[in-house]
């Protein structure tokens, strides 16, 4: 086991740690956070070799730039970017091997998603809030990552030896994430709440959203037509689903992110499908959304359907790392 020194050269808007977030926090009140396009990351850390939930780093918009003092090996996923090193154009999506003292750089196309991941072969050196690395604002537990701030890495990556007209190290298959030109369709599941508000589903299923600079965290606010209960009845609080679609008093439509409050008193009208989520994580101001009402059967074998892709990238990695000597985690973990 090395450590490397990683020196952060250039941020994005918001740069920080990050990971699948907190286990068992939401009946101690804190939400489970973690990073807003999970598939990203979890591929991410696939394809250097780590497990699923391996702490990484998330950048919101803008630059990632750092320089490690040691050979790491790298992969950087989601949002579209361009990926440097030593300013010679690498792959995303794929792991790739920098050399100590060059510098890897990201940059993000924001008109096509907002967050890229960049997982590093072994261990960050970061603190943890109830067994987690992903931030939490309003605990304070900033893991703001700043220009000049150096992330110490355990990592027992050797480098690898190939000749330079030799074919590609890896041809694996990846599961990337379509962050698509246009409208993004979402899948949504009905949730009890929208029979309390007669034709609700079919405004929303003919309207198109448009995500707000007012959108954070918490949620995605969108602009788009939307119909309110026909009473003041009021709504007992309940608990909030990621991914619900909530009404509130404004003409906004709200959907709910992994830092949304446990409980609210509005209504819940439907639930984005799990394999939908990663998009929203991604969506930033001005992107249109459209919502498409399936059924939860078609929901659960979207998500079927992804988990059997990361499934089968995991098998590749562990075969390809296996043949270099290196080990991976099991499948899953």
């Amino acid at each position: 086991m090395t450590t490397v020194g990683l020196d952060i050269t250039g941020t994005g808007w918001i740069t920080t740690f990050q990971d699948l977030g907190r286990r068992d926090a939401e009946r101690r009140g804190v939400p489970t956070g973690g990073a807003a396009d999970q598939h990203s990351a979890v591929v991410a850390n696939i394809l250097v070799g780590n497990a699923r939930g391996a702490t990484l780093i998330e950048n919101l918009g803008g630059e990632l730039a750092l320089v490690p003092d040691g050979d790491v090996l790298v992969a950087v996923t989601g949002a579209p970017a361009q990926v440097t090193v030593g300013d010679v154009p690498v792959d995303g999506w794929s792991p790739v091997a920098v050399p100590a003292g060059h510098e890897i750089r990201v940059r993000c196309d924001v008109g096509l998603g907002t967050r890229t991941y960049l997982a590093v072969n072994g261990a960050l050196a970061a603190e943890t809030f109830l067994g987690s690395a992903a931030p939490d604002a309003r605990m304070g537990f900033g893991q703001i990552l700043a220009r000049g701030t150096r992330v110490l890495l355990e990592t027992e990556f050797r480098g690898f030896r190939r000749g330079v007209f030799e074919p590609p190290l890896f041809r694996l298959p990846v599961p990337t994430l379509r962050c698509a030109e246009g409208p993004w369709g979402i899948d949504v599941v009905e949730s009890q709440g929208i029979h309390a508000i007669p034709g609700v589903r079919e405004v929303i299923e003919a309207s198109a959203y448009v995500v707000t600079a007012r959108s954070n965290h918490v949620g995605l606010r969108l602009d788009g037509p939307v119909v309110h209960p026909d009473t003041d009845t009021e709504i007992v609080s309940h608990g909030v689903p990621i991914g619900a679609l909530q009404i509130p008093h404004a003409d906004e439509l709200i959907v709910l992110g992994r830092y949304r409050s446990l409980t609210a008193g509005y209504p819940i009208v439907g639930v984005a499908s799990r394999a939908s989520l990663p998009l929203l994580g991604q969506a930033g101001p001005g992107r249109e959304l459209r919502f498409r009402w399936v059924d939860r059967e078609t929901s659960l074998r979207g998500h079927a359907e992804r988990e059997s892709e990361v499934r089968a990238l995991e098998r590749a990695v562990a075969q390809a790392f296996g043949a270099l000597g290196f080990a991976t985690p099991l499948p899953g973990r």
